[in-house]
Formats: structure tokens, sequence, C-alpha cells
């Protein structure tokens, strides 16, 4: 008899986001169909059958509006049209009409903190004069010093270098300085201003007739800052390192005052709002925040439904740790309602396929790559680590969020020369942060003799792949037994079967060590042993396992993950 006491209650009837596997597209990096070397979105719908395959729910598109690109797409100069560089308008029609005949949802990606410069309303505010209408858009103030020359505060980019670019008036003369927390192209949005929440609402409306399913709401946690824009006393983007996560949550706001302020659960209430006026949608908030008391708060029944769980996606690859915070997030998502929601990559951080095989005192701050003066990954160990992490994650109640490419192991393009680099953090610090570009070279679906092995026919990329993307392709993995893309079908076939997303959770201190953690669900015994000795596995059916050579009651070896019906 397995010793364990549950944690959640089964509920087969959740809502669909509760327990979806969502799976993220980076638009410009999935399938290219016209061979220009960027990702569109007749490349994507193309490849939706392999999503299918794949066993996914739902699918989340970072963002696809018309853009100058100056931040691959997250500075938006029209929320209601596509780019041309991926399409149009009515391309994302025949997308979403084909995605709903496979019974996949989709999810878009808005962006409510800052707009592109290109935006109408920022052109409108800079031909205007300081204190109108059009300046209330944004943050424009008047700069410190004898001369207006210094910032209006000490806040900076969390791309590097200053928050505050001056801006040239109308006269010709050097003038008011306006607010970007992230590049100068990229200009906050004052959501004090009542308009801007009028406008939101016109947006969301728009993508919702159109039929998309939810949005993944970028910055959440970043829309309204606190009053009269005082300087910060701590520079943590995230509030995760210690002794900055053991702020209280008044402590935390008073320290980074364009983080978490109490005003923005108001414009969330609102979104919220608008998406309850249709049936059967959700949002998921891009929320960066910690401890995990503070990130529930998010997910109150009025706010939003999920919230991306950065703590667990940062977590250190140790037993204790990610026992923890998968307790306290049930544990603190339940005490509002919530499910918890899983997430191991994405587009702003290391493949985890690359990050488990870096040395803890070698890791990069979230959101930077790998820096070529930084010791290299041992990527074999990595993807071993990145298989059994998922599976471990994949086995969890709640939602789970997939990153392109992870089902094929991908690891990061790391080694990336200068040249090719995008990401504004590489320019805004000179080099000095590496950026994200190497998490996000396009994909490999054909082993072949073009150089971007069969994104596109042309071979272009718009990011080049490095040379041992090829074992990686798509191609060579179908239908092969112990490859990765067969081992995530069969943990989404088996995790639906089970109805893991919903089930009914608890620990299993049989198979817990300082090295291994095991756990139950709805029926389902999953063992992951992160770094200890060989652990002896019990009698009951094998149905998933990451080891090869594992059979019924034989041992799960370091770095490993196992899931059993138990007899």
């Amino acid at each position: 008899m397995l010793n364990h006491e549950f944690l959640t209650v089964n509920n087969p009837s959740a809502e669909w986001w509760r327990k979806a596997v969502i799976y993220q597209v980076y638009p410009r990096s999935f399938a290219d169909a016209d061979g220009d070397g960027i990702g569109d979105l007749k490349g994507i719908t193309e490849k939706l059958g392999s999503l299918s395959d794949l066993g996914i729910d739902a699918i989340w598109f970072s963002p696809f509006f018309k853009s100058p690109q100056k931040d691959a797409g997250y500075d938006i100069s029209d929320y209601r049209l596509i780019d041309p560089i991926f399409g149009t308008n009515e391309d994302f029609d025949v997308l979403l009409a084909k995605a709903k005949t496979l019974g996949i949802r989709i999810i878009v990606d808005i962006v409510p903190n800052h707009t592109s410069d290109q935006h109408a309303w920022f052109q409108a505010a800079l031909a205007s004069a300081p204190g109108s209408a059009e300046r209330d858009y944004y943050h424009f103030r008047d700069g410190k010093g004898e001369n207006g020359e210094l910032p209006p505060n000490n806040w900076q980019s969390i791309f590097g270098g200053p928050a505050w670019s001056r801006i040239t008036e109308a006269n010709g003369e050097l003038g008011q300085w306006y607010l970007h927390l992230f590049d100068s192209s990229q200009p906050d949005l004052n959501w004090e201003n009542p308009k801007i929440a009028d406008e939101f609402d016109d947006i969301l409306r728009f993508w919702l007739d159109k039929g998309v399913d939810g949005f993944r709401v970028d910055v959440a946690h970043g829309m309204v800052k606190r009053a009269g824009l005082p300087d910060a006393t701590i520079y943590d983007e995230n509030l995760r390192e210690r002794p900055i996560s053991n702020l209280t949550m008044a402590e935390a706001e008073e320290a980074v005052p364009y983080w978490g302020q109490p005003g923005v659960h108001d414009a969330i209430r609102r979104f919220r709002r608008i998406i309850d006026e249709y049936d059967d949608r959700a949002m998921c908030a891009e929320a960066s925040m910690s401890p995990l008391p503070r990130l529930a708060m998010w997910v109150r029944p009025d706010e939003y439904h999920q919230s991306f769980n950065f703590d667990y996606m940062h977590s250190k690859y140790e037993a204790a740790a990610i026992k923890k915070i998968v307790t306290d997030s049930i544990v603190e998502y339940g005490k509002v309602g919530a499910s918890s929601t899983w997430v191991l990559s994405n587009h702003d951080g290391i493949r985890h396929a690359t990050r488990l095989g870096i040395a803890p005192e070698n890791t990069p701050r979230p959101g930077d790559g790998i820096h070529p003066s930084d010791p290299a990954p041992d990527e074999a160990l990595g993807l071993r680590r990145a298989r059994a992490a998922t599976a471990f994650m994949l086995g969890l109640p709640g939602s789970s969020y997939l990153y392109q490419g992870e089902e094929l192991g991908l690891p990061e393009a790391w080694q990336l020369e200068g040249k090719y680099r995008q990401d504004p953090t590489y320019a805004r610090t000179n080099g000095d942060r590496i950026g994200r570009d190497g998490c996000r070279v396009p994909l490999p679906w054909v082993a072949d003799a073009t150089e971007s092995n069969g994104f596109n026919s042309t071979g272009k990329s718009w990011l080049p792949q490095p040379a041992n993307y090829r074992v990686f392709a798509r191609n060579l993995q179908e239908g092969v037994v112990g490859s990765t893309l067969e081992l995530y079908k069969r943990l989404l076939k088996v995790r639906k079967q089970f109805d893991l997303g919903a089930g009914a959770f608890s620990w299993v201190d049989d198979y817990d060590s300082e090295t291994s953690l095991s756990y139950i669900n709805n029926g389902v015994l999953v063992i992951t042993n992160f770094s200890g000795g060989p652990i002896a596995m019990p009698a009951g059916e094998l149905l998933v396992t990451t080891q090869h050579d594992l059979t019924v009651e034989g041992i799960l070896e370091h770095d490993q993950t196992v899931w059993l019906k138990l007899s």
C-alpha cells in the first residue's frame, strides 16, 4: 500500500483551460510557406496536422500583428492587422477554421503594456503638445535638471540602459521624455487614462468575434505604474532573487514601482468582464511574480484564468525545490479556485534541453542566453534531464505549456554569431547580455540538403540553424521508438487517457528521497530519479518511460522518469 494523501480532488468536468496542453508557436520560426526565410501563417496552417498528431489541445501564438519588428513583433503598430511578413487577416481566418476542424483551440498574444513607436497613437502624441490628450496615452514627463536634461526617474529598461528617451519637439528643441520599460521603440501605455481601457475593450472583442479561444497577456504585471512614478529602490524585474522574494507584497510594490502594482488588478478585471461576454474563452497572464501566494492573486475568480508559473520554470533541478514549488502551487492556486499552470521553456528563456545541462553556478539570469564567454553546457545531460523533467511535469494536474521544438529535444542555438543576433537586449548592452535569439531559431522539419532542414524549400532562414539541428529533424524521429518526439506523443496520449490534467494528486513517500520524487495522479504513479542511485520499480503496467531499456519491476536510473499503472 502506497503512503500518500491527496492534495487535489478529481474534477473530470473541468473547464478546458484547467487541464489543457497548450503549444506555443513562435510564428517567424515555425514553418515558412513562401520561402523568404520568415515563418508565416500559411506555413503554420500546412503543419497543423503534425500538432494534432502530437496530441495538443490548443496553440498560443506569439504576436503576428502589424509591427516594425524591432522586438520580434512585441512592438505592435496595429492590433487588428496581421503583419504582411506573416500573411493577411484572411490567412488567419483559414488557419483558425482548420484548427477548429482538428479540435485545436487558438490563443493569441495581446500586448497591453506598450505599443510600437510607429503606432498611430504614439505618432499623434509626438505631433501634439506637452499636456495634450494624445500624450496622455503614454507616460510623457519633463526631465530633471536645469534644462530637463536628466530622465524623470531612475528606472532602467529590462533590455538594458535607461527606461526613458527624450524627444525632439515640433519646434526642433529637445523636449519631454517618454517611458519604455523595454526598447526605446516600445513606449509604455498609460493605463491611468480610461481611454486606453476603452481601446483594448474593442481590440479584445475584435479577436473574440473572429473566434479565438483566448489571450496570453504580455507583461501582465507591468501595465499600471505607481502614481507619481517614483524612483525604484531595487533592480530585479522579476522579484525572484533572494532577498527580494522574501519581501512582503507591500514592500515589493514600494521597491519596484512598475511591477505588480495594486491598480493592475482593476485592468485585469475589466479584461475578464470582456472575456466573460463570450462562451468558453480564457486568459493567461505573463505575470513574473513571486512568491506563489502573490502570484495566486492574479488568478482569483474575477481575474485571469491562468498565470505562468515562472518559479517552476526556473526552479533548481532538485527534488526538494521542485516538491516545494509543486505543493505550494497546488495549495495556493487551490485557495482561489484556480488550477496550476506548468511550463519549462518559452521564447524568452534558454531551452530546457540545454538549460538543464548548465551547472547551477553558471546559469544566466532569466531572460538572458548563454554568452560565448560562459562554459559550454553539457547538452547530452541537458536532453536526458529535459526528457525526465517534461515527463514529470506532464503527469501533474493542471495545464501545461510546451514551446515549439521541445518535442524534438531541440537544444539552444547558443553559438550564434553576433552578426545574426536581433534581440534588442544584445544591441542595448553592446553584447554584454547575449539576449534570447538562441531559443528562437527556426525548426528543422526534414533533414535534407538545405540549410533550413525543411523549414522552407529555399534554405533561407532569418536566424541560421546550427549544424546539429539536422539530427533533431522531425522526420528522423517520426515513428522511432525512444525518440523525443515519440516520447511526447506517448506522454500526451496517456495524460489524456487518464485525465491527468483534472486528476486527484498526492505525493507518494515510498519513492521520495533527497534525489527522487514520486506522486500518484488518477491511478498513475510517476517516479522521477533526479540524480541519485538506481530505484527498484514496483509491480505494475509500464505506461511511459524516458529510459529506453526500463521494464516492469526494473531499475530506474538517474535523470529518468517512469509512469506506472499500479497492479
